[in-house]
């Protein structure tokens, strides 16, 4: 289901950090995230919208300091885009309902799908099983 508010809506119901991460496509500092070296059994879920994102089977530590997972909870867990911004060419990674930028996908991930969902924990939230 889409989710769509206002950026004052979005002011009101999320951190400062959070609303600059998702909202205004920002980035928070490598190894400082909550949920970085995070291990516990669960569903990380978006901070905007509360949609399923990511499994904690699918995480790994990828060593770059940011949450990072080898695949979505589902195929219509996140959307993709193109973006050149910061003078690169990367994939931006969307929360599918809501719109959030949540990070960037890389193709250097392990098996079996070989990509790195490298995520803002600023974007997530944490639903233990």
């Amino acid at each position: 289901m889409k989710v769509e508010k206002s950026d004052e809506e979005w002011k009101k119901s999320l951190s400062e950090d959070a609303f600059h991460i998702t909202r205004k496509k920002g980035t928070e500092r490598a190894f400082t995230g909550k949920f970085w070296d995070h291990k516990e059994n669960g569903i990380y879920t978006c901070i905007c919208c509360g949609k399923e994102l990511f499994d904690s089977k699918t995480k790994f530590d990828s060593g770059s300091g940011w949450p990072s997972y080898y695949e979505p909870v589902s195929p219509d867990a996140v959307s993709e885009e193109k973006d050149t911004s910061h003078f690169m060419t990367r994939t931006e990674v969307l929360c599918h309902d809501c719109g959030a930028h949540l990070g960037h996908v890389f193709p250097d991930g392990p098996g079996p799908t070989g990509l790195r969902y490298c995520i803002n924990s600023a974007s997530l939230d944490f639903k233990e099983k």
